[in-house]
């Protein structure tokens, strides 16, 4: 009589049991993985597994495993499993978890100074976009947010930001007078297009495709290799490469697992991240040409603009940014191109 209420209980104590191990497994490196020896750093962002991106940080993650003779690994859950990119943000701070990829506009919220990567055309070349993230200003950037809990480790490549829209070409700023374009949530992004005439409109990425198709928005931005494996292509005939914006992508640690790491490993760490950042921009350069080939292979038109049209008509939101966390940056870079 006994047998059946003791079954239910012991169903249950296994049950307690397996959720409480799961939870375990997915707290950040300083809980560890003792069973092997070393310490594993739990990386969690929200790209799916064929990402430049994402595939930069597999190397790095044999880097790691490889400078430390195992003494650090990585393990890595892409594709949003342990949460969005600000729940990942808001897990780093809490110790929660070791790493996470996440755009520099996310960042803007958590990080206000990030914000200067938003402003339109503040990088003159791609050339002097990359000198300057390697130099003094791009690792002071690194750091200045470890106010928040988080610390920069890298820049990963997310190429540069243009156009593309549904019925008309855009050619200059007067095309986009009254056009309705998706952007991210960013105060940056925002301020643009409104420089520009068009109506911004924040949208999630994930709703943006049926967006496009039904005309809720006439058009986006976002770079080539988003615009081709979005498959945004096939309702939006038109691309202009136009290069508004660079917005680096950033791998964050944790600076409470920073911390508790002795300087050893926080040397392997940062030599892996160092050198994936150089193999990912690798792969970025050799997806960018892919992705415009297989636009206009499916009959997208990559529409000749004259940037600096564009450029005079942001040339205010500089000055709007005065007395804002975001202004010494902007200042900083301007003064080194």
């Amino acid at each position: 009589m006994d047998k059946k209420p003791l079954s239910f209980f012991a169903v249950g104590l296994m049950v307690g049991i397996l959720a409480s191990a799961t939870v375990f497994s997915f707290l950040s490196s300083r809980k560890g993985d003792v069973g092997s020896g070393g310490r594993v750093l739990k990386l969690a962002h929200s790209l799916d597994t064929t990402h430049p991106v994402h595939l930069g940080m597999v190397r790095m993650q044999e880097l790691l495993a490889e400078v430390s003779g195992g003494k650090l690994s990585i393990d890595i859950y892409p594709s949003g499993v342990l949460g969005s990119e600000v729940q990942c943000i808001e897990q780093l701070q809490a110790g929660v978890l070791a790493m996470s990829k996440t755009s520099t506009a996310a960042m803007e919220s958590f990080i206000p100074e990030l914000g200067v990567f938003g402003v339109p055309y503040i990088f003159k070349t791609e050339e002097s976009f990359w000198e300057i993230l390697g130099g003094e200003i791009g690792r002071d950037l690194l750091t200045v947010g470890e106010k928040t809990g988080l610390r920069g480790l890298c820049y990963y490549d997310a190429g540069s930001r243009n156009f593309y829209s549904t019925e008309k070409p855009i050619r200059s700023p007067k095309d986009l007078q009254g056009m309705k374009i998706r952007v991210q949530n960013s105060r940056m992004a925002i301020a643009m297009i409104e420089a520009m005439g068009g109506s911004p409109t924040p949208i999630a990425w994930g709703e943006l495709y049926s967006a496009l198709a039904q005309g809720v928005v006439d058009g986006a931005e976002n770079n080539p290799p988003s615009f081709e494996t979005s498959r945004h292509y096939e309702v939006s005939k038109y691309f202009t490469p136009d290069a508004h914006t660079r917005v680096p992508d950033l791998l964050m640690i944790s600076t409470k697992v920073w911390a508790s790491l002795d300087a050893q490993e926080k040397a392997w760490v940062q030599q892996a991240a160092d050198e994936s950042s150089l193999f990912q921009r690798e792969l970025w350069a050799k997806k960018t040409k892919e992705s415009l080939a297989a636009v206009q292979a499916a009959g997208v038109e990559i529409v000749d603009c004259d940037p600096s049209e564009f450029q005079k008509a942001c040339a205010k939101i500089g000055d709007s940014l005065a007395g804002t966390p975001v202004a010494p940056w902007l200042a900083k870079i301007l003064a080194v191109q």
